[in-house]
């Protein structure tokens, strides 16, 4: 009996020893449970979060939650069009019945003011009949636009509920590349989906897009039905709204585009006050400067836009601005090439007067131009492998 209290208390010993052995080196083996699934399969769990609902190290969950309410799907329809003698039999029995069903599209958009104002890709509502607006917690409204704006492919909406969740602007211009992003939309129509990635690239420009660009470049996946959502930052703030994706299979490719908040907040500020965009515009004709046209205008700039052309009783010529002319700079702004001219002048209002740096020939000059209201534009259609 003594012998076997003994070997007892030994094994119990070892035991101990052991399990401080473990408990010091190894304490996860500790924290891992093996359970019985109906007394057949044995696994083994990992413990419960010691706090649950609390976003793990490295998560991007909190943003992601304080953005994503803000987020809205756009349904549009639309009246297909008929053929003009679709009645005729002889058209129909040599053409057929023709398709009458209502053409419908799929977009996502960003409230941005809680009297309802929503941000979205002017292409998702263009020709638009009906817009039916659903909001993440499952409520619909039908959508009025408000105005839009095809040279930045921006358009407002309007929606009539209460308690709209409002999405936070950021600074799109503090942006920096490497910077981590998400994006937020409804792609495919699967729902609203959120994608990460970082800014891959600022400025991104000459894309033949939109008219003005100044594109942010993520490889956050955007897939069709993003258009008009959502790109956010770590603190869940609005930096860009997603517009389109450099593609060849129509899905993402890691190179997508979103036009800046900044140029967004301009847009909606001039189409909620005033129903348009007032952008200034001086009636040239530019061109990146090039040693050939440098050479044939006897011009000795190195750097800036080249006028090729100027429009008689224009703004510009009226302040005797000539062709061959380079702008060197609008106001405090430098103009390196024609997009950063384009620009420049676009933001400028029409009726004030501001100061144009240029050189003609060997002379530098500066003059006072009084730039006028910029006529609209014709809609630019987004190439095929660069819509979403």
């Amino acid at each position: 009996m003594k012998r076997t209290w003994l070997l007892f208390a030994q094994a119990v010993t070892v035991l101990l020893a052991a399990y401080f052995v473990v408990a010091t080196l190894k304490p996860e083996w500790l924290n891992k449970r093996a359970t019985s699934l109906g007394g057949v399969v044995s696994i083994v769990e990992a413990p419960a979060g010691n706090n649950p609902g609390v976003a793990a190290p490295g998560s991007l969950s909190v943003p992601a939650k304080k953005a994503s309410p803000a987020v809205v799907s756009i349904n549009t329809s639309k009246a297909a069009q008929r053929h003009p003698r679709s009645n005729d039999p002889w058209f129909r029995f040599f053409f057929g019945d023709q398709d009458d069903q209502p053409q419908v599209g799929l977009g996502s958009g960003v409230i941005v003011s809680p009297d309802g104002y929503i941000l979205t890709n002017n292409h998702v509502v263009e020709g638009a009949d009906e817009i039916e607006v659903t909001l993440n917690d499952s409520r619909h409204a039908r959508g009025k636009v408000i105005g839009t704006d095809p040279d930045t492919d921006l358009a407002v909406l309007k929606i009539e509920l209460d308690k709209l969740p409002v999405i936070v602007l950021g600074d799109s211009d503090a942006l920096q590349v490497g910077d981590q992003v998400l994006a937020i939309g409804n792609p495919f129509g699967v729902g609203q989906t959120v994608t990460s990635g970082i800014v891959s690239a600022l400025g991104r420009n000459q894309l033949g897009i939109n008219n003005f660009e100044n594109f942010i470049q993520t490889d956050a996946a955007i897939n069709p039905g993003n258009s008009g959502g959502a790109l956010i930052d770590v603190n869940g703030n609005l930096q860009g709204i997603n517009t389109a994706i450099y593609s060849r299979s129509g899905g993402s490719m890691g190179i997508g585009f979103a036009i800046p908040v900044s140029m967004a907040k301009i847009v909606l500020e001039g189409i909620v006050k005033e129903g348009q965009v007032r952008r200034g515009w001086i009636g040239v004709e530019p061109s990146d400067l090039s040693p050939e046209l440098a050479e044939t205008f006897g011009v000795k700039a190195d750097s800036g836009v080249i006028i090729t052309g100027v429009l008689q009783n224009g703004p510009a010529a009226k302040a005797g601005i000539r062709p061959g002319d380079v702008i060197t700079s609008v106001g405090e702004k430098k103009t390196d090439n024609v997009q950063a001219l384009l620009t420049a002048v676009a933001g400028l209002k029409p009726g004030s007067t501001s100061r144009f740096a240029l050189q003609r020939g060997s002379d530098k000059m500066e003059l006072d131009v009084t730039p006028g209201l910029r006529p609209k534009s014709p809609v630019r259609q987004v190439p095929p492998n660069q819509q979403e």
